[in-house]
């Protein structure tokens, strides 16, 4: 394996059988060679073929290195990952990625600290709901957290999109829909709450629904039979009760089927593009675009994000529609990621298709190599009790026997009452589903797609796939892949090994991205061009506090480019035990 430009060959030496296969003798197989007469290129019509010269060198002692650490270096672990790294070890370190709804119920700088301690890796913050204001203290607060405390939580807001089918009783709570009652569904625009009345977002919310017609609020949370229209407004009888929370979400259902209705409007909204604003100027990670109808609106967004922001802000497609999946390819591969919003796409298909969907989806973004987020009612009984059903727990367990990146709470953390215990069940859950799949060797079972074009990505990308092949194989520790923008840490999580990935970079952005990633902990530190010496520098490191053992055996990845040399790439994977 090679890359054009600065070429980097790889390999391991085995010797008298100790760890699991076997202990790693100390050889590094991937110094970088300039392009010179050593190398020959032919050509012929079904493949290229690039010859190299190896080159092995010695990694310097323990006991070497010491003296040559400049006091004070920092290795940029949060302190989450460090402490379960201590006390679990390597393999004991959770893979699937925790995302948590910011509400009324967690937005103290006391409760943020508490969900980031119990495993929040990304906080979500959905624009739906509270002032501009409130989600700049929540942002602030989280910042405030990650720069002082040492945290590394990342920022995500969720766009609200063209709300035409929301609704809103006006009350701060929910509200109690009984069995019988009348209730009107209003256009009209007032202040505060009225008695049984809900008012609609969008004037033509009613246009071509009769009477006989059910509408569904929040996928079923409570069900309404139209009665009568009264101009733009509509007098129902609640048939089944339940729960209306603020800004519900309506559909219209006819003899059993959806009543589809396609409104001409665009995926993001005037107050969209005024919250994507904010959330540029306030630093945020992620952005999480609802109602996404096809591909374009993703690109105009990435593009517009391009010209504005310095930084790398990451757009994940919410697939929640009809619309969506039947364009589901191409949302993935526009995007940066992918949210399955189980809840909205559940009003639109029927509710024995979600599993199968839900899975679908995530083979799809497995394939593309993109994160993807489960998300709705994953413990939706734990707005109100301290457990979870049985059956909820069995749902967590299938989503990360599927191989999710990560999974989401929403209502759960954001207004209920036990948002600690829901995160510590999908916590626990997540980590003893993740040790099931380890023991099945589950990883052998899948098989990726090839997605690399041009000659230095497909390399790249096979790379990853033999690193972690010799990983899951040689029982190694861990794999550290140093890496400024991503790439390769992305294509090693996406082959869901069985050690964890530490991803090194010198690039916050980066880190707070691969945040997303499954099995990967980003550690923000100094990279230099001098591979060697990036490496020797973070063991080094990392065994100082505490966290590595002799005998552990890692394998090193890298993609770093060095920045004095336009032509150079260098890619490679070496092995190693500590000593």
């Amino acid at each position: 394996m090679a890359v054009v430009g600065d070429l980097a060959l790889m390999g391991t030496k085995i010797t008298t059988p100790n760890k699991l296969i076997g202990k790693l003798e100390k050889r590094v197989f991937g110094v970088p060679i300039s392009f010179s007469p050593k190398f020959s290129f032919s050509h012929n019509k079904s493949r290229t073929a690039i010859k190299a010269v190896m080159q092995i060198e010695k990694i310097q002692s323990s006991s070497e290195l010491k003296g040559s650490l400049k006091e004070g270096s920092l290795l940029g672990f949060d302190v989450v990952s460090e402490r379960e790294l201590k006390e679990k070890g390597f393999l004991g370190l959770r893979k699937t990625k925790l995302v948590c709804t910011i509400g009324p119920a967690c937005c103290s700088l006391d409760e943020l600290e508490k969900l980031a301690i119990a495993g929040m890796n990304v906080a979500r913050l959905n624009m739906c709901h509270n002032s501009r204001e409130w989600h700049q203290d929540v942002i602030r607060k989280i910042q405030k957290l990650n720069e002082e405390k040492g945290y590394s939580v990342s920022i995500m807001i969720d766009t609200e999109g063209n709300q035409i089918q929301v609704v809103d009783h006006g009350s701060s709570s929910s509200v109690k829909a009984e069995e019988d009652s009348i209730w009107y569904f209003t256009t009209e625009k007032f202040e505060g709450s009225r008695p049984f009345t809900i008012q609609a977002n969008y004037e033509g919310f009613s246009e071509g629904v009769n009477p006989g017609d059910e509408i569904v609020i929040d996928g079923g949370m409570t069900t309404f039979e139209v009665i009568e229209r009264v101009g733009n407004d509509l007098r129902c009888k609640c048939t089944d009760p339940g729960l209306l929370l603020p800004r519900a979400k309506l559909s219209f259902w006819r003899d059993g089927k959806l009543l589809g209705r396609d409104y001409d409007l665009p995926t993001l909204s005037t107050k969209d593009w005024s919250d994507i604003v904010f959330g540029i100027s306030e630093d945020i990670d992620f952005i999480a675009v609802s109602f996404v109808k096809d591909a374009d609106a993703i690109k105009h967004l990435k593009d517009y994000l391009a010209s504005k922001s310095s930084k790398a802000i990451k757009v994940l497609a919410k697939i929640e529609s009809l619309q969506s999946l039947h364009r589901l390819e191409e949302i993935v591969e526009a995007s940066d990621g992918i949210m399955i919003a189980r809840g909205d796409l559940g009003v639109e298909i029927p509710l024995e298709q979600i599993p199968s969907v839900q899975e679908d989806i995530t083979y799809v973004c497995r394939q593309l190599n993109k994160p993807v987020i489960v998300a709705s009612q994953l413990l939706e009984s734990m707005v109100e009790y301290p457990t979870p059903t049985r059956a909820e727990v069995a749902d967590v367990s299938e989503v990360v026997r599927q191989y999710a990146d990560a999974l989401m709470l929403s209502g759960e953390s954001a207004i209920g009452s036990y948002g600690m215990k829901a995160l510590s069940v999908l916590r626990t859950t997540s980590t003893r589903m993740e040790q099931s799949c380890r023991e099945e060797s589950r990883q052998t079972l899948l098989h990726q797609r090839k997605l690399g074009v041009s000659l230095p990505d497909q390399i790249a990308e096979q790379i990853c796939n033999c690193a972690v092949e010799m990983a899951d194989n040689l029982g190694v520790d861990a794999i550290f892949v140093y890496t400024r923008h991503g790439k390769m840490a992305s294509l090693l999580s996406r082959n869901r090994p069985n050690p964890p990935i530490f991803a090194f970079t010198n690039d916050n952005s980066t880190r707070m991205a691969l945040n997303l990633q499954w099995g990967v902990t980003p550690l923000l530190t100094d990279l230099s061009d001098d591979m060697e010496g990036n490496v020797k520098k973070t063991v080094e490191l990392i065994k100082a506090k505490g966290m590595m053992k002799k005998d552990d055996a890692i394998l090193v990845v890298s993609d770093i480019i060095p920045i004095s040399t336009a032509r150079a790439i260098f890619q490679s994977i070496q092995v190693m035990t500590i000593t």
